[in-house]
């Protein structure tokens, strides 16, 4: 029966480590559009594609975080766990993964931010021509 119990939580962590996953990208990467447009100076299609790939890379590596983490350890040699015990293994299993998943949703934050920096600091100035007003 505890096999059973385990085999159902697999069911329920998947549907919800998968949907935050979804969620936390398209909101990152709707959003990262203009700072990658504004990384390649306006050069729309290759920032488009490289947040495009960006995206799929951040799927690749949040869903294996997921798998990696889903793992329900055999309890007392037996997979015999109490409800209690299997709902606050599920919590901190789906807990842990939101932390991950706002650590990495920071980082590329981060990342899009530096970006811009860098492309802002590596502009060349406009020169203004100065006027000399004496004769």
């Amino acid at each position: 029966m505890g096999s059973t119990k385990i085999i159902i939580a697999y069911f329920v962590y998947l549907p919800i480590v998968i949907g935050l996953t979804i969620f936390v990208s398209k909101k990152l990467f709707e959003s990262g559009k203009s700072f990658m447009i504004e990384i390649f100076r306006g050069k729309e299609t290759i920032a488009l594609a490289t947040n495009k790939l960006f995206e799929v890379g951040f799927y690749l590596i949040n869903i294996g975080m997921a798998l990696i983490l889903m793992k329900i350890s055999n309890y007392n040699g037996t997979y015999n766990i109490d409800n209690q015990k299997l709902i606050e293994v599920m919590g901190l299993k789906i807990g842990s993964f939101s932390i991950y998943l706002g650590a990495m949703l920071l980082l590329n934050l981060f990342l899009f931010l530096r970006g811009r920096k860098v492309t802002r600091s590596t502009e060349k100035k406009p020169v203004v021509p100065t006027f000399s007003t004496k004769k």
